[in-house]
């Protein structure tokens, strides 16, 4: 008690002056400004640059599908990107494969496609104007009917995949993942989809691969999921009359879902335009 008068004495006069209190944002500004200055003054790390100050990234080069539905829908196949399309047994993913490869060896392109289950049919490819001689087939399948040793076609995939996008020589790469099982192909490492697209990032390469579901996360820039919604049948033709209650596939109507698109910098899970429909006929049929 008795030091109080003591110190109200001794401030009589003399104000007390308190300091304003310091912003967090300013501090933490001040201290990015001290620590972009400290990184300018190193001769190696003198280029680096705020990513708030980034440009943004252009937009990639599109080329066409073959598909003028399924180009609208997309824009087309993005060079440098990598491109799913997913969709259960007979969905229309073999017929987007073809018109694919098929507009791109068309186009002077000389394209790889890996079939890691060797379901390929030239003689459909053939048919859908594919310049044969412009294509280079890999295949990864083994010969045995009972068995399938995905887990050996999966590491072949893998290596040859690996190869191929490191020749920088293809304008389109194919990975036909569709008749491998949903756990086997979930089984592929994240960073194998990591390093395939930092491979092509800065390259004019299309990677397109073609699943049951998608398995490659963020690191596919666009996808598609395809699905047969109608199916017409020739019933009139009979090419084997012993057999009256079979008939011929004439051609399908397949729909395509954009289910994620993230060209541009966008991300959009259902845009204005989610969906496109095409006819698929039937190779004996194209005629």
């Amino acid at each position: 008690m008795s030091a109080s008068p003591v110190f109200s004495s001794v401030a009589i006069g003399r104000p007390f002056v308190f300091p304003p209190p310091s912003s967090p944002r300013a501090n933490a500004g001040k201290k990015t400004a001290e620590l972009l200055s400290h990184v300018s003054a190193i001769s190696k790390l003198a280029t680096v640059v705020p990513a708030s100050c980034l440009e943004v990234r252009p937009a990639p080069e599109m080329v066409s599908t073959g598909i003028p539905q399924l180009d609208s829908l997309t824009g087309g196949l993005a060079r440098g990107c990598l491109t799913e399309i997913c969709g259960a047994a007979s969905s229309g993913r073999t017929s987007v494969l073809l018109f694919a490869l098929a507009h791109a060896t068309q186009r002077g392109e000389v394209c790889a496609l890996v079939d890691t289950s060797d379901a390929f049919d030239p003689a459909s490819a053939a048919s859908a104007g594919m310049e044969m001689s412009r294509l280079l087939w890999v295949r990864c399948g083994e010969k045995y009917p009972a068995r399938k040793h995905w887990e050996s076609q999966l590491a072949q995939m893998l290596k040859v995949t690996d190869l191929l996008l490191q020749s920088n020589g293809f304008g389109m790469i194919v990975i036909d993942l569709s008749d491998v099982p949903v756990q086997n192909a979930r089984r592929i490492p994240l960073a194998s989809w990591f390093r395939f697209r930092r491979a092509i990032e800065h390259t004019p390469t299309v990677l397109l691969v073609l699943e049951q579901q998608p398995i490659a996360g963020s690191c596919s820039s666009v996808l598609l999921r395809v699905s047969a919604r109608r199916a017409q049948r020739f019933g009139k033709r009979s090419v084997q009359p012993k057999l009256p209650h079979s008939e011929l596939l004439d051609q399908f109507e397949i729909t395509a879902e954009l289910l994620r698109s993230r060209l541009e910098g966008k991300m959009e899970r259902k845009p204005v335009q989610s969906t496109a429909r095409f006819q698929s006929r039937a190779a004996w049929a194209a005629g």
